[in-house]
């Protein structure tokens, strides 16, 4: 489904991404781990096209995404949710998600309805907080909104930034298990985490990256086992 070859990205001179290669299967869900600064940040938004390709390529479904906009990138079936949630603070919870369904609501807006009732019934806090302004929401529902936001766009690709950051951990346990449950329904996920423990213990295959270049990849049941994961990224050797 996507598949990036010898990608090099970065912000003005400054090159972050080295030669990623890399690939996510349909129904999967793939784990990029990796400490702060590693580049993981800038992968998803270069493959999003908010920040410019250097060299290499982005296929998505066969599509070359190196060079078109962010909008028509949402549109062919790929959604990010950010790291920070960034949702619209003085906007309600059912605006935000209105928001979401823009792009596909240029050719279909009878599926509006469907994908909001969709979201609810995956966050049904969010239907209880409907006509509450999201920035009045707490983190956990805040995150949920963030993700039910992208769903509204109808993604075979959903990629999340670091959603568990600041999240009390019973808040994390209940977004991992929506992810879980997204690719039970046949969604494709690619999920950053610093919380490398917890991705990879609901991921098929993972991707390390350090500055910028990933230096190992596999099973996410191997790289849990792997020492150098464990003194690394999970702070301790497991028995």
């Amino acid at each position: 489904m996507l598949k990036v070859k010898n990608l090099e990205a970065g912000y003005g001179k400054l090159r972050v991404l080295k030669r990623i290669s890399m690939h996510v299967d349909p129904g999967e869900i793939v784990a990029i781990i990796g400490a702060n600064g590693a580049g993981k940040t800038t992968l998803l938004h270069t493959i999003t096209g908010l920040v410019r390709v250097g060299s290499g390529e982005i296929f998505f479904n066969d599509q070359n995404l190196s060079r078109i906009s962010p909008e028509k990138i949402v549109f062919s079936g790929c959604s990010l949710v950010p790291e920070g949630r960034q949702i619209f603070s003085t906007m309600t919870v059912q605006e935000n998600l209105l928001l979401g369904g823009y792009v596909k609501k240029k050719r279909d807006r009878s599926n509006l309805v469907s994908e909001i009732k969709r979201v609810y019934e995956l966050f049904p806090v969010l239907k209880e907080r409907e006509s509450q302004l999201a920035g009045t929401l707490s983190g956990g529902e805040q995150q949920m909104l963030a993700m039910g936001r992208a769903l509204m766009a109808k993604p075979s690709l959903i990629m999340m930034d670091e959603p568990s950051t600041g999240l009390a951990p019973l808040i994390v346990k209940s977004i991992f298990q929506v992810i879980i449950r997204l690719r039970e329904e046949g969604n494709t996920v690619l999920l950053v985490e610093q919380n490398a423990k917890a991705a990879l213990s609901i991921a098929d295959r993972g991707y390390v990256l350090e500055t910028g270049k990933i230096i190992l990849q596999g099973v996410a049941e191997d790289l849990l086992q792997n020492r150098d994961v464990q003194r690394a990224y999970l702070g301790r050797e497991m028995d």
